[in-house]
C-alpha cells in the first residue's frame, strides 16, 4: 500500500507552510496517523510532531449536455495535515 500519494500545493496550504510549518498530503484512504507519520520521516528526513486527517466524499455532480444530464462523482480521497519540528522545511521541487 503506497501511503503518501502527492503532496497538495495550494494557495491555503501554502500559509499553513509559511505561518505554522505545516504541509499537506493526498494519503491512502486506509491509512491511519501512525502510519503516515512514519512514511513522511522516511521519505523526506523529517521529524513529524503531528498528523491530522481529514475524509472527503465524492460529491454528486452534474452537468446539462446535447446527451442530456451527465451525472458522475469525483473520486473520494483523505487528505493529512503534517506539523513538523521547529527549524525543519521539506523541499518538494529539489528533485526535479
Amino acid at each position: 500500500m503506497e501511503i503518501l500519494k502527492k503532496p497538495l500545493l495550494t494557495e491555503k496550504v501554502s500559509l499553513l507552510t509559511e505561518k505554522l510549518n505545516r504541509y499537506a498530503f493526498k494519503v491512502d484512504t486506509r491509512a491511519n496517523k501512525i502510519q503516515i507519520k512514519s512514511a513522511v520521516e522516511a521519505m523526506y528526513g523529517v521529524t513529524v510532531t503531528a498528523v491530522n486527517t481529514m475524509k472527503y466524499a465524492g460529491k454528486l455532480k452534474s452537468r446539462y449536455t446535447k446527451a442530456g444530464t451527465v451525472t458522475g462523482r469525483p473520486a473520494a480521497f483523505k487528505k493529512a495535515i503534517i506539523t513538523l519540528k521547529d527549524g525543519e522545511t521539506i523541499d518538494f521541487y529539489s528533485t526535479i
